[in-house]
């Protein structure tokens, strides 16, 4: 009894981490966000948009439409290191 109690009190302890998992990220407003690995099907590059912030030393967001080997746009945004460039 008491290891049944003690099993259902961990568990009860252990549910709430599950909420702190990262959620898988989903398509937004600026399009799909990549991560490293993800495979993209591009046959030509419509335009890209370097980060906000390209003239500092830190890491931005850019955005890049592209066209797919199936003639359909697809927007894309990606982490980007700043120029940290000496000048």
């Amino acid at each position: 009894m008491k290891r049944s109690i003690a099993v259902l009190a961990l568990c009860s302890a252990l549910l709430p981490m599950a909420a702190f998992a990262e959620q898988p990220r989903s398509p937004s407003a600026e399009g799909q966000v990549y991560e490293y690995g993800m495979p993209l099907d591009i046959a030509k590059v419509v335009s890209i948009t370097p980060a906000s912030n390209a003239a500092d030393c830190q890491v931005g967001t850019a955005h890049m439409v592209y066209v797919d080997h199936q003639g359909q746009t697809h927007k894309v945004a990606y982490s980007e290191m700043g120029d940290c460039s000496q000048q």
